[in-house]
């Protein structure tokens, strides 16, 4: 089955990660999927969280800020600063992009610092959480690297799968998103170890053969990812 910008069910949209779009952060990435677009960029601050101290807490944290601009959908959207409060969505995502990126350091070597990862996205076109958690963990590696902190343990990617009109379908674009039976995030280490699946059915229940057929589907396009990511880190 051919999709309506001509990929095939297996095939990723056209990534690219542009390392050190930023001057000044740690680390950043402009990171593209397809239409989506996301600068990610790595803070690091010398403090941790007065939380960690209450309780006596070693080591080091790592959090994330995410937003959208208000012209990165095809109708404008309202910044969340101006209603006063972040909307559900906005915590969900940018509590995932925390956890996963937690798993890519050793707090204890990052030391009694705290990395903060804000992910603004500029252009949506569905996937923004999973380009989000993929060049989040870029920027966080390079910010590693430049600062010699030997932290970062392996590396983070997510991508989204789903069943759109009965076919399990690779890296989602918003059309087939909206339209699908099943849509599922995959966020995994580079070592194949699962972090999270954020999985749903839409439509009606899906079978554990879909599970697999879609986990596997997912695997296939992060292995491509993190090669994209291990081609910028070895310029750090």
């Amino acid at each position: 089955m051919t999709r309506t910008d001509g990929r095939t069910p297996e095939q990723l949209r056209a990534w690219s990660i542009t390392p050190n779009y930023l001057k000044h952060p740690a680390g950043s990435v402009l990171i593209s999927c397809g239409n989506t677009r996301v600068i990610c960029a790595a803070t690091l601050e010398d403090k941790v969280p007065q939380w960690m101290k209450n309780q006596k807490v070693s080591g080091g944290w790592i959090t994330s800020e995410y937003g959208m601009l208000p012209s990165a959908t095809g109708e404008r959207v309202k910044r969340e600063a101006s209603a006063g409060k972040q909307s559900g969505r906005t915590v969900e995502i940018q509590r995932l992009i925390g956890r996963s990126l937690r798993m890519a350091c050793d707090l204890e070597l990052l030391g009694e610092r705290t990395c903060l990862i804000d992910c603004d996205v500029i252009d949506a076109d569905g996937g923004t959480r999973c380009a989000s958690i993929s060049g989040g963990a870029t920027a966080l590696a390079i910010a590693c690297r430049k600062n010699n902190i030997p932290a970062f343990k392996e590396l983070v990617a997510a991508v989204s799968v789903g069943v759109v009109n009965g076919v399990p379908m690779l890296d989602l674009c918003f059309e087939e998103d909206s339209a699908a039976e099943v849509d599922m995030n995959v966020v995994m280490t580079s070592s194949g170890k699962l972090i999270e699946v954020q999985g749903t059915a839409e439509d009606k229940p899906f079978s554990r053969a879909t599970l697999n057929e879609l986990l596997d589907l997912a695997e296939h396009g992060l292995k491509q990812i993190f090669d994209m990511q291990r081609t910028i880190l070895e310029q750090f």
